[in-house]
C-alpha cells in the first residue's frame, strides 16, 4: 500500500497502562512489553514515572527499568510530577522527560499535591534545567475535562498555556485524561493552540472511556495532528482519577490508520500479539478490539 502520509504513535503501556493495575508487573515483563512493543514497531516508548513508589507502587523500579532499558532501540520518555522526579529522570539516562501540569485545580491537588500556577512555576523551573539535558514535552493533563470539576474551558486552557508556555517544550500534549473529549473539542483546542503557537508540535493522549477516543483521534488527524498516545490492548488509567479507563488501543488506532492511508511504522499482527501476551500477564481482559476480532482483510490462505 502507498501511504498518503506517516503518523507516529508513542507507546505508553509501560506507563500510562499498568500504573493502575492491582498486578504488579515484575522487572522482567516490563522490559519484555517493551521488546515486544519494539518489535512490533514502536519508536517512542513512556516507559515509565518517577513518582512516589507508596502512591504508583507499579512505578518503584524506575531506576533499575531505566538502567535496564535496550539502549538505542527507541528513544525513551520518563513522566516527572515535580523538580525530585525530573532529577531522576535526568540521572537514569532516559531521552526524554514528559513534565505534567494540570488544568484543574481540584485534580492538580490530587494528582500533585499542588495548585495549578505551582505547576506552571515548577515547569519553568525544569523547562529551563533541561535545555541542553533532555528532551523536553509539557502534558497538560485533564485539558478537557476534570473528574472534580466537570468541563474545563478553552478559555481556561488558553489563560494557563499562555502562562505555561513563557517556557517552551519540544512538544505539546493535550491530554484527554478522563476520556470527556468528543471530536468537536478536538478541533477546536487543536486549532486555538496551532493559531497561537503554529511552531509548537502538538500530541494527543486519548482514553476511551466514554468510546469517543478513536473519533477523537480521527478528529486530531484532520486537525493536522501528527502523534498520538496509545497503549497495547488499550491498557491505562489514574490512580487519582475516578473511573479512568484505558488509553486507545496501540493495534487498533494503527490499524485504523493504515486502512486511512497513513503509516504509523507498526506491525499491526505483532502488536496484537503483545497485546494478548499483555492480557496474560494482567490476568483479566483487556479493552484491545483488533486483538480479538482480528485485521481486515484476514490474511491470504497459504493452502
Amino acid at each position: 500500500m502507498k501511504y498518503d502520509f506517516d503518523a507516529e504513535i508513542v507507546e505508553v503501556s509501560p506507563r500510562d497502562g499498568i500504573q493502575n493495575e492491582k498486578t504488579i508487573l515484575g522487572l522482567d515483563a516490563k522490559l519484555s512489553l517493551i521488546d515486544r512493543a519494539i518489535a512490533a514497531g514502536a519508536r517512542r516508548i513512556e516507559v515509565t514515572s518517577f513518582v512516589n513508589p507508596k502512591r504508583v507502587p507499579q512505578m518503584a523500579d524506575a531506576e533499575s527499568l531505566a538502567a535496564a532499558l535496550p539502549r538505542g532501540a527507541a528513544r525513551y520518555i520518563g513522566l516527572a510530577l515535580n523538580r525530585r522526579g525530573f532529577d531522576r529522570v535526568l540521572a537514569a539516562g532516559l531521552d526524554e522527560v514528559n513534565f505534567a501540569v494540570v488544568l484543574s485545580e481540584t485534580f492538580s491537588a490530587r494528582n500533585q499535591g499542588m495548585t495549578t500556577d505551582q505547576g506552571i512555576a515548577l515547569w519553568h523551573e525544569v523547562g529551563r534545567a533541561a535545555e541542553g539535558r533532555i528532551g523536553t514535552g509539557l502534558t497538560l493533563a485533564a485539558a478537557f475535562g476534570c473528574p472534580f470539576e466537570g468541563d474545563m474551558p478553552l478559555e481556561r486552557m488558553m489563560d494557563v498555556l499562555t502562562r505555561a508556555l513563557d517556557v517552551m517544550p519540544a512538544e505539546l500534549t493535550l491530554a484527554d485524561t478522563i476520556g470527556a473529549a468528543v471530536p468537536v473539542d478536538i478541533t477546536r483546542r487543536v486549532a486555538a493552540v496551532r493559531d497561537r503557537w503554529p511552531d509548537l508540535p502538538i500530541r494527543l493522549h486519548l482514553h476511551n472511556t466514554r468510546n469517543t477516543g478513536f473519533a477523537n483521534a480521527w478528529a486530531g488527524i484532520q486537525a493536522g495532528v501528527r502523534s498520538f498516545d496509545a497503549s497495547l490492548g488499550g491498557v491505562g488509567g489514574c490512580p487519582f482519577a475516578p473511573r479512568a479507563t484505558g488509553n486507545i488501543a496501540t493495534e487498533d488506532l494503527a490499524w485504523m490508520l493504515h486502512r486511512s492511508r497513513i503509516d504509523t511504522g507498526w506491525n499491526v499482527d505483532l502488536a496484537c500479539a503483545a497485546a494478548s501476551w499483555l492480557e496474560t500477564q494482567l490476568g483479566h481482559e483487556i479493552p484491545g478490539m483488533l486483538m480479538k476480532a482480528g485485521a481486515f482483510p484476514p490474511a491470504p490462505r497459504t493452502t
